[in-house]
């Protein structure tokens, strides 16, 4: 009987001055189908690496990473084919067309089903960088993967992927036989079972093993990067320990996890299995909280312990049931993240998501401070399903946007496997997992075979799971609508009410002094249902109480049976936590800013905002300003709506308003209410937004007493603005269109911005500025366009002297109107008609040039044209910048004995911008 697996054999011999892979390949392919082909498909992925056009070049750039975009040829990759042939023939092969790493083999006749073919390939392997994807040139050495040619898989039509820098080839498993020769000061480990022969100045490895798949290589310098460890008949082979935990500790650790991971769904076939950093560290977040690792917030060896767990499940999973991770990616992740929480459960189940910083004074009574481990899962994924940023775990794992690919989704599946664990009862899921893992074993296989399997060992029927909870991004959202006491029958009657569109099981539970009395699961509730319970010794009724399946909303899930008018107290905390369902929470933080008539501003700010966003959001900021002896503030109301199924993603509602100082002693009041639209995005991998805002802002000025009232004192202004935003790591585009009706104006005007990177620090940005009144009978220049200053009649900019016309506070840059940074002699304001043009270059680091051009009309005047250059010191993008006019058409700026009166700075006291940036570049 002929053996139906693929047979690879490969010679590879490494070149490391020129960093190439020469290799000599032979493919023994058989066609397990039942279907005559007439072509045969090779995943090359190694040339993945040639161009910016590839597929993988392209989705770098759409996961906001150009150091590839900008990389020299000598940093990239390639396959070059020398020969493919089959009895020494010559095939007609080609690439795909569209991506390059996938080559098509055309065959002269159909290879019948259960026929064979011998396809050899002679080709070189250009060694990429591996800052780029984890894989390929590293300090040391090589670490490779995804480096030799694969067939395709072939089940019902060819399953072709190009690479996408998502670790997730599809592949079938074959008979590996290897010789791999590197110089003698390279030491070679592998997932195969291997040898070495020394050869002069080489070394030479003999790599073998039986159904295995994705062979990775490690090449490197250090003989001792990779422990060894022996687990029965496994042998693990890493690079992930910890130093400061000993050998035995680990290999007891390792042992611990095995037996665990097999109590679920079964042994391993393969006895190597190789746990590398390099495709640890790349698919996992873990950074996620913002703990660095030198603060020591966990247990010694608790990160290395889940890590470890998390790669080695992985290996159990991936390298064992082959399936199609683009479509069924679900079912892989759901089950590892379903492990890790059983894991976490049994071993580590008091440890919080701060670690030993949880028992800090004034922090340890946040419901952050008690989050717990497993408590992430539930919380992240309704961090996005309230924001409706989740997609459905059916959606191709190319589509998905990187924070759901590599942590809602899997969290949504593993949670989805709890549910099922909890729901089916004793150990039917533990079961079907086994079962599916010992029958699909190194067999091409899909999701719907495991489906299968569970329904069988369970008579409760999960048509729910498999179709709303996989299909959709239906929300589950259940509350308590009323409770009834049945005084004859001794008896509760609960009405349960479905607030949302999926009918899925739901828990009830009753509770007493937070701990549980009972529990029992409800089904069917399309729209309510009333249920009736034992009237025992409880105090609280509850839905979900537990967190076993993730929720849109679980703070209507409790209620109180003491009939107490005040079910939530409220209850204060300082700056923000995670919502609480036994309490109403108001938020509160300081509140600190700066102007030059009210001095510093010293105020508190409350809001609702908890981590989680509700829909409903206010804040309130009272203020005291030293210097003006007044109070001041601001506040704001705001309601969101979403949308599941138009285009529009969501409308906001609100209403806003401030009080502050605009001059000496004057102040202003201003209240807008305010409508804003946002579309959604094509996809959720676009990074582009649209949105529409219309409001109305009633601005009131104080005057002097002996000042009398005029236009620019008193007004409104009726404001429709659509802007465009579409921030591509290589090429940025922005515009904005705004109209504004007045009491004595109207006007149109847009602003156009595009940056244009050169290499990973020069770039080029352009801005356009076009107004032009329709019209204009106001008196003076309140409500013109300005040059190098408007004047903000809608009091949007944060000016800290926004009266001054010379001193320091004069020269605050905010980018408005013209855009322009020099000052000039002749009148810089348009009440008909404004061109601009601001351009900027990068010359090194933060140093740019900058040169600008305008055209100014004025009703009765003839048009006036201006232009500058200088020098720009951008340190912290709009945060500390500073600008340098050099030239203008009124002369030389930097001959001026008033030159420096003559710069122009942008600083911010917005504490929630230097916050936002410090996150950025440290977390």
């Amino acid at each position: 009987m002929v053996s139906q697996e693929h047979k690879i054999k490969i010679k590879a011999q490494l070149d490391t001055l020129h960093h190439t892979l020469d290799i000599e390949q032979k493919i023994i392919y058989y066609n397990k189908s039942k279907t005559n082909l007439q072509d045969i498909y090779l995943h090359n992925w190694a040339n993945s690496f040639k161009g910016n056009e590839t597929p993988l070049g392209k989705r770098l750039v759409e996961d906001y990473k150009k150091d590839f975009y900008f990389s020299d040829d000598n940093e990239r990759g390639y396959s070059k084919i020398h020969s493919l042939q089959s009895k020494n023939q010559d095939l007609d092969a080609q690439e795909v067309r569209g991506q390059d790493d996938v080559i098509q083999i055309q065959l002269n006749s159909p290879l019948q089903p259960n026929d064979s073919i011998e396809i050899e390939a002679k080709y070189t392997v250009k060694i990429p960088r591996a800052k780029f994807t984890g894989y390929g040139r590293t300090k040391n050495g090589y670490h490779l993967r995804f480096w030799y040619l694969t067939p395709a898989v072939f089940y019902k039509d060819w399953q072709l992927m190009s690479n996408l820098n998502m670790d997730d080839l599809f592949e079938d498993v074959a008979n590996f036989t290897m010789e791999v020769i590197i110089p003698d000061n390279f030491h070679l480990q592998s997932n195969l079972y291997q040898y070495k022969n020394s050869k002069g100045n080489l070394s030479d490895y003999y790599l073998v093993g039986n159904e295995r798949k994705d062979i990775i290589l490690n090449i490197s310098k250090n003989a001792k990067r990779f422990k060894t460890f022996q687990a029965k008949n496994t042998i693990i082979k890493t690079d992930i320990y910890n130093s400061r935990i000993d050998n035995k500790a680990s290999s007891d650790i390792i042992k611990r996890q095995i037996k665990f991971i097999e109590n679920y769904i079964g042994k391993n076939p393969h006895t190597e299995i190789l746990v590398d950093a390099n495709t640890v560290n790349k698919n996992s977040l873990r950074d996620l909280y913002g703990i660095p690792d030198w603060l020591k917030p966990y247990p010694e060896n608790f990160k290395w312990e889940t890590r470890f767990f998390k790669a080695l499940t992985s290996k159990y999973i991936d390298d064992v049931l082959l399936l199609n991770k683009r479509n069924d990616y679900w079912l892989t992740e759901g089950i590892q993240t379903f492990l890790m929480m059983e894991y976490i459960n049994k071993y580590y189940p008091n440890v919080t998501v701060f670690g030993r910083f949880s028992n800090l004074w004034g922090f340890r009574k946040y419901n952050l401070a008690k989050l717990k481990q497993n408590d992430k899962y539930p919380f992240l994924y309704q961090f996005s399903a309230r924001r409706f940023f989740d997609q459905p775990l059916t959606t191709r794992a190319d589509s998905l946007s990187n924070f759901n690919r590599k942590v809602i989704s899997p969290y949504k599946a593993g949670l989805g496997m709890r549910y099922l664990q909890d729901f089916i009862g004793d150990n039917n899921l533990t079961n079907s997992f086994k079962e599916f893992y010992r029958n699909h074993r190194l067999k091409v296989t899909t999701s719907k075979e495991f489906e299968s399997i569970i329904s069988k060992n369970t008579e409760k029927d999960l048509k729910w799971f498999f179709n709303d909870y996989i299909k959709t991004s239906k929300k589950i959202d259940y509350k308590i609508k009323k409770v009834d006491f049945l005084k004859s029958e001794d008896s509760v009657a609960v009405t349960i009410k479905n607030k949302r569109n999926i009918t899925a099981p739901v828990s009830l539970y009753t509770v007493k002094d937070k701990q549980i009395k009972s529990k029992i699961w409800i089904t069917d509730v399309d729209s309510t249902k009333t249920v009736k319970i034992k009237a025992n010794d409880f105090d609280k009724l509850a839905l979900n109480y537990e967190q076993i399946y993730p929720e849109y909303n679980s703070l209507n899930n409790f209620k109180n049976i003491n009939n107490s008018l005040i079910s939530k107290p409220i209850q204060f905390r300082f700056l923000k936590d995670i919502e609480d369902p036994y309490y109403n929470q108001v938020f509160f933080n300081p509140n600190v800013k700066y102007n030059l008539y009210d001095g510093i501003i010293l105020g508190v700010n409350f809001n609702n905002r908890p981590v989680i966003k509700h829909n409903f959001e206010f804040s309130v900021t009272p203020n005291y300003a030293f210097k003006s002896q007044n109070l001041t503030g601001s506040f704001s109301f705001a309601y969101d709506q979403f949308f599941e199924k138009t285009k529009i993603y969501k409308i906001r509602y609100g209403i806003a308003g401030s009080n502050f100082h605009y001059a000496p002693e004057l102040s202003y009041n201003t209240i807008y209410p305010f409508v804003s639209i946002q579309f959604k995005r094509n996809t959720l991998r676009d990074v582009g937004t649209k949105s529409i805002l219309s409001r109305i802002v009633y601005v009131n000025r104080e005057i002097q007493p002996s000042q009398q009232v005029i236009e620019s004192d008193r007004y409104s202004v009726v404001n429709f603005r659509y802007i465009y935003s579409q921030p591509n790591v290589i090429r940025r585009l922005q515009y904005a269109v705004n109209a504004e009706l007045g009491n004595n104006f109207t006007k149109l005007s847009t602003d156009i911005r595009y940056l244009k990177f050169f290499d990973e620090q020069r770039s080029f940005n352009l801005r356009f500025f076009g107004g032009v009144f329709l019209s204009n009978n106001s008196v003076g220049d309140y409500f013109s366009f300005g040059l190098n200053r408007s004047s903000d009649y809608l009091f949007e900019q944060n000016l800290f002297g926004r009266s001054e016309n010379r001193g320091l506070f004069s020269q605050q840059f905010v980018i408005s109107d013209g855009g322009f940074k020099s000052f000039f002699n002749q009148p810089t304001f348009a009440n008909q008609l404004m061109l601009s043009a601001n351009t900027s270059v990068s010359m090194w680091r933060w140093v740019e040039l900058y040169n600008d051009a305008a055209i100014l009309k004025s009703k009765n005047q003839n048009p006036r044209f201006f232009y500058e250059n200088g020098v720009r010191l951008n340190f912290i993008p709009n945060i500390l910048e500073l600008y340098f006019p050099v030239y203008t058409n009124e002369g030389f700026e930097v001959t001026d004995s008033a030159y420096p009166t003559k710069i122009r700075f942008v600083i911010t006291s917005s504490l929630d911008r230097i916050y936002n940036f410090i996150r950025r570049g440290l977390l």
